[in-house]
């Protein structure tokens, strides 16, 4: 998985509303990448419906979350729509897990992404990054505002 230090991965995706995506244009402001394996699966619906809550409190911090994982756009759509959700979500969709590949968090064996956080600088620099060991365990909010204040304090 890829570390602190690290240049982030360029990438170009397709957002749940087909509009590209780039690292390019993630640059100017702290964001965080985060992976999931699936659209509608219990866990992941979770996962996102935590991170919805606390929205407004990362982005009063300056964070920007995106949400990756294989599914395609249109999927996307579907999941925040029906989840009531504006996070972003980016479809890692074709070639399949490439751009989570480059970051270190595809699960080749499930055809899936692990459960990751990466924080990116507004230059473009990892600064934190997160694999959760298992599938089923959510990394909570307390983890990334704990990421936040640590950058914040270096």
């Amino acid at each position: 998985m890829i570390g602190p230090g690290d240049p982030a991965p360029d990438f170009k995706l397709r957002d749940q509303d087909g509009n590209k995506v780039t690292l390019e244009d993630l640059k100017g402001q702290t964001s965080l990448l985060v992976f999931y394996p699936l659209d509608f699966s219990p866990v992941c619906t979770d996962q996102l419906n935590v991170y919805q809550e606390v929205l407004p409190e990362l982005e009063e911090r300056g964070t920007k979350l995106h949400g990756v994982s294989v599914d395609s756009a249109f999927c996307h759509k579907a999941f925040q729509d029906h989840l009531g959700i504006t996070i972003p979500l980016l479809a890692d969709f074709h070639p399949k897990g490439e751009m989570s590949s480059r970051y270190g968090v595809y699960n080749e064996e499930r055809g899936t992404t692990y459960r990751a956080l990466v924080m990116i600088d507004p230059e473009g620099i990892v600064r934190w990054s997160f694999q959760s060991s298992s599938p089923l365990e959510i990394p909570g909010a307390n983890l990334i505002f704990d990421a936040l204040d640590e950058q914040r304090a270096a």
